[in-house]
């Protein structure tokens, strides 16, 4: 697929900030470019952002109804109610009601946790877990990740005598269920000086709100953070702000001291004795945790992150590892699926949106489907299934398409709907699927513009290939945690040749592993192209090619090298000699 390379332009104003930064703190010039372009200017913000300190987090009783939802937990705990911890089964909820469970059973033994079936109950509050929590004699439910547009659920709930504190994250609706206490900083009253907060960060929030009014010492939550960090990193939430300090302290957690349930995941994903980031989470944590609750329940997630010791730790994980082979294999079949369905329609080029729809595809994985799709197409996607009586599915967006806002547009047809800009989900009645595929397809029609479908590599400068070294790479190390809004850069190189011994790597050769030198005398530098082998005869060919790509180490028999993880490949436009 091409793509189309946005090299950020560099100001002279710029190119003065990064001189002075550089000057100041005797910083790589690369990175105080990247910090300029990051917004960090000054020799203050730099310190700040190179070391977040926890004392920056905000006072969580700015949020709305932070001081409402202490005192009922108060009153409840001071009561000795039954309290049941409530959460979605992704792993924004499962560590959610993992922290929040953690953290109060040191202060009740009343209290039990309870993750719904996606398949019986579905996403968010059901009134099965209500009828539930009546039967156990439970007076109050702390929702996580869930619950901003359970109305008729709470007022059910509120007939029965069951209190619900709502922590969410998610776009609430002009109406907000009457709970008790409503904490989501995306409340249109809300005054909480950050908004992106995850589901397990709201939670957070609030178990830093009760320990804040009875005197507990902050230290006592420090250790829930490597929860908080796995949750950020799964859920695609902004790294900036507070989520940044959450996220470095969380990891640094996760890296010198994990519990016994992560360190089992740890173990399983090959990542013991390994300096974990962000990038880990995303595609080796996160996923097992997610496909506990794709292929079974997510209540073995929560089981397995509260284990409290080792033995009950790596049987668990390895129970997860294998529901995460299942679910790449599933979600291998339904793509393939998925894709042949594309290729049927006889005027794709002209679409601008997607919609596939397969009554028997699992539940599970149609929102990993959903992203690959999106990202092989540059289109929106939705891909549908039927679960019991309705056609439910999961969407995913591009770069300047909101998602959610096509999809509201579309909610006098839907049963249900949630998410955000980039992504959500929604159900909807059999004899309502065509309305709302000639509904979205039409929004997406009016709304996307022919460049948003040729996927875009923004680039955040050119360097020379003699500007890689070690010394950049540990400047770049202090950059993490890299993310959403804060992301891993990207650079590029113009006229690169191979060194002699690029060459075709990979099960069908599918792979490009390149040497390289340029023309400034830079390399040889390794590098590696994934699914990129078409370019191996250009290259071969001794061409000058230009590539983009981030920076990497590469750890193989206890030798590190860096390593260039190329995004893209191009014929050099500059003119021999």
């Amino acid at each position: 697929m091409t793509h189309r390379w946005n090299i950020r332009p560099q100001t002279k104003e710029e190119i003065h900030l990064r001189d002075a930064l550089a000057a100041t703190l005797g910083l790589n010039p690369i990175i105080s470019l990247l910090l300029v372009q990051r917004g960090i200017t000054t020799a203050d913000q730099a310190l700040h952002y190179f070391n977040p300190d926890l004392r920056d987090l905000h006072d969580p009783f700015l949020m709305p109804d932070m001081l409402k939802a202490v005192k009922r937990l108060n009153k409840a705990l001071g009561n000795k109610e039954r309290i049941m911890i409530y959460g979605d089964y992704d792993v924004d909820g499962t560590t959610a009601v993992a922290l929040v469970y953690k953290f109060l059973r040191a202060y009740s033994s009343s209290i039990e946790y309870y993750i719904p079936d996606r398949y019986d109950e579905g996403y968010g509050i059901s009134f099965k877990s209500i009828d539930y929590a009546v039967s156990r004699g439970i007076t109050l439910v702390i929702s996580l990740d869930c619950g901003i547009k359970a109305i008729d659920k709470v007022a059910y709930a509120n007939e029965r005598g069951v209190d619900f504190i709502i922590c969410d994250h998610h776009m609430p609706d002009d109406e907000l269920p009457e709970a008790v206490a409503v904490l989501d900083a995306k409340r249109a009253d809300s005054q909480y000086p950050y908004a992106h907060l995850s589901g397990c960060g709201v939670g957070f929030k609030f178990m830093q709100a009760f320990a804040q009014s009875n005197d507990i010492p902050f230290s006592t939550l420090e250790g829930l953070l490597e929860l908080v960090a796995v949750s950020i990193a799964s859920d695609i939430v902004p790294i900036t702000g507070e989520n940044r300090i959450l996220a470095f302290h969380g990891l640094r957690q996760l890296n010198n001291n994990p519990s016994f349930g992560l360190k089992g995941i740890i173990n399983v994903c090959g990542l013991s004795g390994k300096d974990i980031l962000v990038s880990d989470i995303v595609f080796k944590i996160g996923p097992r945790i997610n496909a506990s609750g794709r292929m079974m329940n997510g209540k073995e997630a929560v089981d397995l992150l509260l284990s409290r010791d080792m033995e009950a730790a790596e049987e668990l994980s390895e129970n997860i590892d294998r529901y995460n082979e299942d679910r790449r294999e599933l979600d291998k079949k339904i793509t393939d699926e998925a894709n042949a369905i594309i290729e049927q329609i006889h005027d794709m080029e002209a679409q601008k949106g997607i919609v596939v729809y397969d009554p028997t595809w699992h539940k599970g994985v149609i929102g990993i489907v959903a992203s690959r799709l999106t990202e092989k197409y540059c289109r929106p996607t939705v891909v549908l299934t039927r679960s019991s009586e309705l056609i439910t599915g999961s969407a995913r967006s591009i770069p300047g398409f909101d998602i959610y806002r096509a999809i509201e547009s579309c909610r006098d047809i839907l049963e249900n709907f949630g998410g955000h800009m980039y992504a959500a989900g929604l159900s909807l009645r059999e004899e309502n699927l065509q309305a709302f595929i000639d509904r979205f397809m039409e929004q997406a029609a009016r709304d996307i513009g022919p460049e948003q479908m040729t996927p875009q590599i923004d680039i955040d400068t050119v360097i020379s290939l003699r500007d890689i070294n070690t010394k950049l790479m540990a400047d770049l190390k202090r950059m993490e945690p890299l993310g959403p809004e804060n992301e891993r850069p990207v650079f590029a190189t113009m006229h690169v040749r191979d060194h002699g011994t690029s060459r075709r790597v990979g099960r069908e050769l599918e792979h490009l592993k390149l040497e390289l030198t340029d023309r400034h005398g830079g390399g040889p530098v390794h590098g590696i192209a994934f699914g990129m082998s078409e370019h191996s005869y250009y290259v071969k060919q001794q061409n000058a090619f230009d590539l983009c790509y981030t920076l990497e180490e590469n750890t193989y028999n206890d030798n590190t090298t860096l390593q260039l993880m190329v995004k893209d490949i191009r014929p050099s436009s500059i003119a021999e000699g």
